[in-house]
């Protein structure tokens, strides 16, 4: 039997977590089946759960995947532009499962105690994420003085948030940029 390199699996694990990342979006947790995730990914489930434990380790790495990605940007470049970057990409069938994600993480979060538990460590990641960057605008005299950092963290997590609703469920990406322009400027030193 021919051995597998380790890049060839690596390939195989992003293709399923794409795959599973729309199929997610699409039915939400409980309606991507066994069966769905078979047709979306073009694999059997033995092949599917060769690389995770069972469905939940895979939505888990679905969701991890996503949560460390908008960490590392929100950390470079933050939050604002990860707005910006889903706006760009509103629709792409990708962004869209990652929107899909989004939503059933937030979900899962207020129904599920356990992925509550095991989520924790990712919306930590994503906060201090955020907050270290508002410290860094902050002491580069970029941000307005008037408002404690907290607040203006919580201000731009709500603004995200009701992007990610807006845009997970249909709505126009088009006027929004103007939007973000006005978000950005309410934190910025005036």
């Amino acid at each position: 039997m021919p051995r597998v390199s380790q890049d060839q699996l690596d390939a195989r694990r992003h293709e399923i977590l794409a795959a599973a990342r729309a199929c997610f979006a699409r039915y939400g947790y409980e309606g991507a089946t066994v069966r769905r995730l078979e047709q979306a990914t073009g694999l059997s489930r033995g092949a599917i759960f060769h690389h995770f434990r069972d469905k939940d380790s895979l939505f888990l790495a679905v969701a991890e995947d996503d949560a460390v990605e908008m960490a590392a940007t929100v950390a470079a470049n933050g939050l604002v532009q990860v707005m910006r970057d889903l706006l760009a990409h509103a629709q792409d069938p990708d962004a869209a499962g990652w929107l899909g994600t989004q939503l059933e993480v937030a979900r899962r979060l207020r129904t599920d105690p356990a992925f509550a538990k095991r989520w924790a460590q990712h919306s930590e990641a994503i906060d201090t994420a955020t907050r270290e960057r508002l410290q860094r605008q902050a002491g580069a005299g970029v941000l307005r003085e008037d408002v404690p950092l907290d607040v203006l963290a919580h201000f731009l997590e709500l603004a995200y948030d009701g992007l990610v609703k807006r845009l997970a469920m249909g709505g126009s990406a088009d006027d929004f940029g103007p939007v973000l322009d006005l978000i950005e400027e309410t934190v910025r030193r005036r």
